[in-house]
């Protein structure tokens, strides 16, 4: 998990406020070539591998590599180090520290390891996607919808 220091007695907006709340997951059983294909849309940066709600793994394009075998389980290739944040960290904080590592992505799991949402940092670095936002883009794209899936 993301470890972030908040320089203030209490952070004004929390990650939980400005997250997105029903990502789009794959189960625990995603292939290689399954991973391939959900990195055919450009807006997806990073694939959610869930078991029952359980964060299990997580995978961005470089995480592939050169696996050269399609029915190999993603899950063997996923990690969750450095790609989590609790809901309850700073949201100022932690996008400071995504513009510093040039990360657009985090899952955001509570003290369970449970899937509570993903914070998405726009392509610009200057704030977060929201629910709507997916919702609209999706709809701009001919209206397929993923939030959920």
């Amino acid at each position: 998990m993301v470890r972030v220091t908040s320089h203030a007695a209490e952070p004004a907006r929390s990650v939980r406020d400005a997250m997105v709340t029903v990502p789009w997951t794959h189960d625990v059983g995603l292939t290689v070539a399954g991973a391939h294909e959900a990195f055919t849309d450009s807006h997806v940066h990073m694939l959610l591998l869930t078991d029952g709600g359980r964060l299990r793994g997580t995978l961005v394009r470089a995480d592939l590599g050169a696996a050269t075998d399609p029915a190999r389980p993603a899950l063997e290739l996923a990690t969750l180090a450095g790609r989590t944040v609790h809901p309850e960290h700073g949201r100022d904080d932690v996008l400071a520290l995504m513009r510093q590592r040039e990360t657009r992505r985090l899952a955001v799991v509570d003290d369970d390891g449970m899937l509570v949402g993903l914070l998405c940092l726009k392509r610009t670095f200057d704030g977060f996607c929201s629910d709507a936002d997916v919702r609209a883009r999706a709809l701009d794209h001919g209206g397929v919808h993923r939030i959920g899936r």
